[in-house]
C-alpha cells in the first residue's frame, strides 16, 4: 500500500466533504425553504395583502428596511427560490424604481456570485477532469469573450437567471468576468420591473395584477435585442484582433 492510499488524498486534494459542503449548503436552504412553505410567501398576494406594513417599515426606518430587502434578496438568488420576480416588484413598489433598481442590482448580482462560487467550489474541479477536450474548448472561449456572451444573456432573459449562474461556473468563467456581466446586464431588467413595481399601489386598489408582459413589449424588448447584439458584436470584434 502507497503512502497516498494510506493517509487518504494526496496533499492539496481536499477531502470530498470540504469540496461540497457549499453545494449541500445550498441543496439544505432549498429544502428548508420547500419544507417550511417559504416559497410561498414570495408571492404577489402576499405581499399585496401585508403592504401596508411593509409600507409602515420603510417609513419608520427607510435604511434598515432597504437593507433587510437587499439581504433577502441576495438569500433569493443564492438558494434559486421562486419569485425573483416578486422581489424586483417588490423593490420598486417600496422603494421607488430608482432606488429600488440601485438595491436590486447589487443584491442580485451577490447572490448570482455566492451560487457561482458555491458551484465552482463543489463541480469545478470534477468537471475539469472528467469534461475532456470539449470543456477545455468552452471554458477558453469563456475565459476569452465570457463576458460578452453572458451580458447578452443578461440582457436578454431566454435562460433562466439560475442556470445562467450555473453554467459559467462549471465551465471555467472567471469571477471576475461573471460579476461584471451580471451587474451591467440585469440593469435594465431591474428597472422595467422596478418601475412596474412602482405603480402596484394603483393595482392593488383595483384589485388586479401587475401585468409583467409589459418587458416583452416591442418598446422595451427591442432596445435589449439591440444591446445584446451589440454585446455579441463585442465578442465577434475581440476575436477578430485576435
Amino acid at each position: 500500500m502507497s503512502p497516498e492510499t494510506a493517509s487518504g488524498p494526496p496533499p492539496g486534494d481536499p477531502a470530498p466533504w470540504r469540496r461540497f459542503w457549499p453545494l449541500a449548503l445550498l441543496l439544505g436552504g432549498l429544502g428548508l425553504a420547500y419544507g417550511t412553505g417559504l416559497h410561498r410567501v414570495l408571492s404577489f398576494d402576499v405581499l399585496a395583502e401585508h403592504r401596508a406594513m411593509l409600507a409602515g417599515w420603510v417609513a419608520a426606518r427607510p435604511v434598515a428596511t432597504a437593507l433587510a430587502y437587499a439581504l433577502a434578496y441576495v438569500v433569493v438568488v443564492t438558494f434559486s427560490l421562486p419569485g425573483g420576480a416578486v422581489m424586483s416588484l417588490a423593490g420598486g413598489f417600496l422603494f421607488g424604481t430608482w432606488l429600488g433598481t440601485a438595491l436590486i442590482v447589487p443584491a442580485a448580482t451577490a447572490g448570482a456570485c455566492l451560487l457561482f462560487l458555491g458551484a465552482r467550489h463543489a463541480l469545478g474541479r470534477t468537471l475539469a477532469e472528467r469534461g475532456g477536450e470539449t470543456l477545455a474548448r468552452i471554458s477558453a472561449a469563456l475565459r476569452r469573450d465570457g463576458f460578452w456572451y453572458l451580458l447578452s444573456l443578461r440582457l436578454l432573459p431566454v435562460v433562466p437567471f439560475w442556470l445562467a449562474n450555473l453554467a459559467p461556473a462549471l465551465a471555467g468563467m472567471p469571477l471576475r468576468s461573471f460579476a461584471l456581466a451580471t451587474a451591467i446586464g440585469i440593469i435594465p431588467g431591474s428597472a422595467v420591473y422596478a418601475g412596474i413595481g412602482a405603480g402596484l399601489g394603483a393595482v392593488f386598489d383595483r384589485g388586479g395584477q401587475p401585468d409583467l408582459s409589459l418587458i416583452l413589449s416591442p418598446g422595451i424588448l427591442l432596445p435589449l435585442i439591440g444591446l445584446a447584439g451589440l454585446s455579441l458584436l463585442g465578442a465577434w470584434a475581440r476575436r477578430r484582433r485576435a
